[in-house]
């Protein structure tokens, strides 16, 4: 791994998997700035058109697990390669959809792509020489981030010059792109689970527990959290849940192996992940709309939806820019103090935030300092998980740090989207989040990265935690199958 021609074919293997992270987060922001469109387009209700959003967050988080195991037992390769299928095909489904039940279904479909990001962050272990592991985990992690800075101003400018259905013909053709350059970059590496059985029952049981319980968490302000559909989803996701974490206990060869999720370094890591995904996510519900809402307000900022877009591109970039200073600082002092580090810069972020927030250039600025602490928490991440974890399980445990990250910013959307539908101005017959709201969600976001930091502190050594002492790139790239 160590001669310049692996070298150089070790960048290719880096750029094809952050490019592919990076397409699949633009995914999820791609149908934004379409949302108050949507209705006619589609010719149908506002709540109809709302499961273009959910449909996708519930596919990739039912199926970022399932994948992530498929590639420990059958190899990331593969299961690279055929994520690009679905994304390309749900692209094309969406581009020539004109109502809103072909959309649906397409968006489900790229939901799939999410996928690529934890199995992008395993084959790292497996491809990358060891002094540039921690930089590239960190650039191919940020990549959801990135992704979801640059979609918006993409998305709205295409939007807003062109015809909607060119945002799917491009994304398309960034499906067979990313397909070709997986089939050139990407070795073929043997799967580090090969022999053993998928555990179909564990899938089937932690999607249903997962679709229940996102689906409870992003529509109970629509339907009503005492609502007898609510609580019978939350009552759902709770018996599927434990019924799928006693079967994973029992079988040989689970989904999830939840012995090795429950070690003190592993839980901790994926309970800090949770709070980080509400960081992140709060400053993304708040900032387009004090940027969009107009100006008589006395707090809205009058742009466009491009122009919100670009404001907000900076942040985006700046995790481009900060993961590498991430990955040395993670060789220099351990993931654990890189995700410290991520969650006080998020912090300082929120709380700057506050005196900044009523004016255009104070709100780039702050989610300049926001996306940094995120880049560099999303680094840290996979690196405290793959450092405590057998090689035969870093695409399945990587799927599953996912997953808290997304059940984060669902806890997020909807406990913002409460408290702004709560506190709200009437003017001109339009019913808006007041000030208040706003200030008050911002400080929501600075309590959480708080508490996420606290629980980064506790995440306890290798050797507290039972595991072997070594450098943070000997864990990542030797760690025992």
């Amino acid at each position: 791994m160590d001669s310049p021609q692996v070298g150089v074919r070790s960048t290719g293997v880096v750029a094809t998997l952050a490019f592919a992270g990076t397409v699949a987060a633009i995914m999820q922001t791609l149908v934004t700035p379409l949302l108050p469109q949507l209705p006619t387009i589609l010719n149908t209700s506002p709540s109809n058109s709302n499961w273009v959003i959910t449909v996708t967050l519930l596919v990739a988080a039912v199926f970022v697990p399932v994948t992530g195991r498929l590639g420990d037992l059958i190899g990331k390769k593969r299961v690279l390669l055929a994520l690009t299928v679905p994304l390309f095909a749900g692209s094309v489904v969406c581009a020539l959809s004109t109502s809103v039940w072909p959309m649906i279904i397409g968006r489900g479909l790229q939901g799939l792509g999410m996928g690529m990001v934890p199995l992008g962050i395993a084959l790292l272990r497996d491809a990358v020489p060891r002094e540039k592991l921690s930089s590239s985990i960190a650039l191919v992690s940020a990549s959801m981030g990135i992704g979801g800075g640059l979609g918006l101003p993409l998305a709205a400018a295409v939007a807003e010059y062109s015809s909607w259905h060119v945002l799917f013909w491009g994304s398309a053709v960034l499906a067979v792109i990313i397909a070709v350059l997986v089939w050139t970059f990407i070795p073929d590496v043997p799967p580090a689970a090969t022999g053993q059985r998928f555990d179909a029952l564990g899938a089937v049981l932690l999607g249903v527990g997962l679709v229940c319980l996102l689906l409870g968490v992003s529509k109970g302000a629509d339907w009503g959290w005492t609502s007898g559909t609510v609580i019978g989803l939350f009552v759902g996701a709770v018996i599927a849940l434990l019924a799928w974490g006693a079967w994973e206990l029992r079988t040989r060869e689970p989904l999830i192996d939840l012995r090795t999720t429950a070690r003190p370094r592993v839980l901790t890591t994926n309970i800090a992940s949770i709070f980080v995904g509400i960081g992140m996510y709060s400053s993304m519900l708040v900032f387009p709309q004090l940027l969009q809402l107009p100006e008589a307000t006395g707090y809205g900022l009058g742009q466009s939806m491009l122009a919100t877009g670009l404001w907000m591109l900076p942040g985006g970039l700046m995790m481009m820019i900060v993961s590498p200073m991430g990955g040395k600082l993670t060789d220099a002092r351990g993931p654990k103090v890189t995700l410290m580090c991520g969650t006080a810069v998020l912090a300082a972020g929120y709380l700057l935030s506050l005196p900044l927030s009523g004016s255009t250039w104070g709100i780039m600025v702050s989610l300049m300092i926001m996306n940094s602490g995120v880049g560099l928490a999303y680094g840290a991440m996979p690196a405290l998980i793959m450092g405590s974890v057998p090689l035969s399980e870093t695409a399945a445990a990587n799927g599953f740090n996912t997953l808290m990250r997304s059940l984060g910013t669902s806890i997020g959307a909807a406990v913002i989207g409460a408290v702004l539908a709560q506190m709200t101005i009437t003017m001109g017959g339009h019913t808006m989040a007041s000030e208040a709201g706003f200030r008050t969600a911002l400080i929501i976001g600075a309590g959480v990265s708080l508490v996420a930091l606290a629980i980064a502190a506790a995440i306890p050594r290798s050797k507290d935690a039972g595991e072997p002492e070594s450098t943070v790139t000997e864990e990542l790239a030797d760690a025992p199958a």
